[in-house]
């Protein structure tokens, strides 16, 4: 039966590689729909995407593969469908309205499982779209244990990503690490500028005459996390902080929405610090 697969590699670069991997292709009479690959020369690492159509088996297809790559090669193949997410948010409504709209019309690419909130302001919202909302309050709970609840949580649904759509608060290291590379946040700023609480204030502090948006994996190191997408506004002296704030939700949640597209449709590689989108 014929199928769709995409299949990513990331591995040590070696001569050769492209033509003995779509030599498997060939073997299979697989047809190649699309192709982007990339060589990393500081780092020696060799990243391909590859979508593929034909009937074969995923699991031999995945042997063959390993087979003649590299030893250290990471394969995935995987069948486009659409993924699973949780969203995690404090009061700010733009991004989250903005991924509630494309979800309701079929246009995100995901199932939101859920959503969880440390307020419980967006609750009515959310709720208008049938989506599951938790309020975990955090009066009275240490980081930790305020933690510990929405992990609870969490583990009651089967998920490919967390999506922070303006959740304002620092998570743990205990926490990101239980996710790594599933959590996606958007920071209202270009980063590596401004990093941290209230970057517009920052940034008109500094008289800058641009502002951005930048969606990135979380890390243990504060905003600081690999770039998946960045964009920015052109601003002036005659704007108040607050008017930057406000110019830049538009930039925050089409610079979201446009992270969530690249990373549920399989086009991101996490490379150390760094991404390399295809």
């Amino acid at each position: 039966m014929e199928q769709k697969a995409r299949v990513l590699i990331d591995c040590k670069d070696e001569k050769g590689l492209v033509y003995k991997i779509s030599k498997v292709f060939y073997e299979r009479d697989l047809n190649i729909d699309s192709n982007r690959e990339f060589v990393d020369k500081e780092q020696g690492k060799f990243f391909m995407r590859t979508v593929v159509t034909g009937d074969f088996d995923l699991a031999e297809l995945e042997l063959a593969l390993g087979a003649i790559s590299p030893s250290d090669a990471h394969i995935r193949i995987i069948t486009p469908k659409d993924k699973h997410i949780v969203l995690m948010v404090t009061k700010e409504s733009h991004a989250l309205g903005d991924i509630l709209i494309r979800h309701a019309e079929g246009a995100l690419g995901a199932k939101i499982e859920c959503i969880i909130s440390n307020r419980s302001t967006l609750q009515s919202l959310v709720e208008r779209f049938n989506i599951p909302f938790f309020y975990v309050p955090v009066e009275g709970l240490e980081r930790e244990e305020h933690e510990r609840k929405m992990m609870e949580i969490l583990a009651k649904f089967h998920f490919d990503y967390i999506v922070l759509a303006k959740y304002m608060r620092i998570l743990t290291s205990v926490f990101v690490q239980a996710y790594t590379q599933k959590i996606i946040n958007i920071h209202h700023s270009f980063l590596p500028a401004f990093i941290g609480a209230n970057p517009y204030k920052q940034a008109f502090d500094r008289g800058v005459k641009i502002i951005g948006a930048t969606a990135h994996y979380v890390t243990d190191d504060l905003d600081e996390g690999p770039i998946i997408a960045q964009d920015v506004i052109p601003v002036n002296h005659r704007l108040t902080w607050k008017d930057m704030q406000n110019a830049g939700r538009d930039g925050e949640k089409v610079v979201l929405s446009r992270a969530l597209t690249l990373v549920l449709s399989d086009r991101v590689f996490v490379n150390g610090n760094k991404t390399i989108i295809f």
